[in-house]
């Protein structure tokens, strides 16, 4: 599988306004092992984006999680965009430590992508999850979320 990382994050900013109002800074899309794809999304430090304790804001760092996790449903399924529309079903998170300054999440598709292109093309409906770390920039991590995405059939 062959990935641009520039396209794919072009097209994120392009599809989600809130992402360029949040500065996100999209560092990687890279392949993975059997299909997979992992994506790592930067906020930076901003006091437009902190919280009352001077780090980033919870709502920030969730938001930050899915577009993290959006960009790994773009690479992985972007040939499939003419048929399927990804919608993000639910999801969980959890804040483990405070973070502070700048903050990067790494999302990892949870499903090898040929399984879920096959669920589509059996009349399916497929849903797959995208699991994603929040870390410091030194790599500390201070969150973990998991996106559950569809792709509904056009």
């Amino acid at each position: 599988m062959t990935i641009d990382s520039r396209q794919v994050a072009a097209g994120m900013l392009q599809a989600v306004p809130f992402a360029r109002t949040l500065g996100f800074e999209f560092v990687e899309v890279a392949p993975e092992a059997e299909g997979g794809v992992r994506a790592v999304v930067r906020l930076p430090d901003s006091p437009a984006t902190h919280n009352h304790v001077g780090g980033p804001h919870a709502g920030a760092m969730f938001t930050l999680g899915e577009t993290a996790s959006g960009a790994v449903v773009l690479a992985a399924f972007a040939h499939l965009l003419d048929r399927a529309t990804p919608l993000a079903v639910r999801a969980d998170i959890a804040y483990r430590k405070l973070a502070m300054g700048p903050v990067r999440a790494t999302a990892r598709l949870g499903r090898p992508p040929a399984e879920v292109v096959a669920e589509l093309e059996a009349g399916e409906r497929p849903e797959f999850p995208v699991r994603v770390e929040i870390a410091t920039e030194e790599g500390k991590p201070t969150s973990e979320m998991t996106v559950i995405w569809t792709l509904r059939p056009n």
